[in-house]
C-alpha cells in the first residue's frame, strides 16, 4: 500500500519542492498553516507528517503537541531554526526527527524512509529487537545476549521506548511524560536515577554501553 504523507509547510516553494521530491513514491498532501494541517490531520489516515515550525494560524509546536494527545503518526520537524536548544524542544515536544533548512533533498528522503520503515517495525512487532537486545512484550521478558533481565515496571517501559524507536533522542520529558503519564516539571532526579539503573542492568549484561548521553538533549540507543 502507497504511504501518505501531509506537508505542512507556509513556504509555497519549499512546500512545491517537497511535493515533486516525494511524490514519485508517496501519495502527498499539501497544507499552507496549521489550521489547515490540523484539519486534514483530522480528516486522513497519514503515515507521515512532514511539518515547519513557523506557520500560520496554528504554529508547529502547538500542532505538535495537538496530533501527541491521540496519534503516534511520525513527525519529522523541518525548520530553520537550527539551535541545539530547538532541536531539544522540538524532540521534547513528541516529533521523531528534525531536519534544518536549507537541507539536501537526498537527507530529506532518507529520514523519511527510516521513519517509515521504524513505523511499519513498530507496528507488525510484539518482539522487538535491537542490537543485543529483545523484548518479548507479551511475556514481559527481556533477554541481553541471551541473559533474562531483572527489570522493574518503569524500567521495562523507558526500555520498551527506546527500542521502538532506536534512532529517536528522548528527552527526560518525552520519557517522564511517556512512562509516567504526567506533565514533566523537571524532577532530573526520578528520570536519572530509572536510567542509571536501567543503563547499568543493560551494560552488565552486555559488557557495553548500549544507551548513550545525547549531551544538552537526552539519551538515545547506541548505533
Amino acid at each position: 500500500m502507497v504511504k501518505k504523507i501531509l506537508v505542512v509547510e507556509d513556504d509555497n516553494a519549499i512546500n512545491q519542492l517537497l511535493f515533486d521530491l516525494l511524490s514519485d513514491q508517496y501519495i502527498v498532501l499539501q497544507a499552507y498553516a496549521g489550521t489547515e494541517g490540523k484539519r486534514i490531520i483530522e480528516t486522513e489516515s497519514l503515515d507521515l507528517i512532514l511539518l515547519d515550525l513557523m506557520l500560520p494560524g496554528l504554529s508547529g509546536e502547538e500542532l505538535i503537541s495537538q496530533i501527541r494527545r491521540q496519534s503516534t503518526v511520525p513527525i519529522i520537524v523541518i525548520t530553520a531554526k537550527a539551535e541545539v536548544s530547538v532541536l531539544a524542544d522540538v524532540l521534547q515536544s513528541g516529533a521523531n526527527d528534525y531536519i534544518a533548512k536549507p537541507f539536501n533533498t537526498l537527507e530529506v528522503l532518507a529520514r523519511v524512509e527510516t521513519q517509515l520503515r521504524n513505523a511499519v517495525s513498530i507496528e507488525s512487532k510484539q518482539k522487538l529487537s535491537v542490537g543485543c537486545i529483545s523484548m518479548d512484550d507479551e511475556k514481559r521478558e527481556v533477554f541481553v545476549k541471551n541473559q533474562l533481565l531483572n527489570l522493574t515496571q518503569k524500567e521495562y517501559e523507558i526500555l520498551k521506548l527506546f527500542l521502538m524507536h532506536p534512532q529517536k533522542v528522548f528527552t527526560k520529558a518525552n520519557l517522564y511524560k511517556s512512562v509516567w503519564q504526567e506533565e514533566y516539571f523537571g524532577d532530573d532526579n526520578t528520570i536519572s536515577v530509572h536510567m542509571s539503573r536501567l543503563r547499568n542492568k543493560l551494560a552488565q549484561a552486555s559488557q557495553e554501553e548500549l544507551i548513550e548521553t545525547v549531551w544538552g538533549v537526552g539519551f538515545k540507543m547506541k548505533s
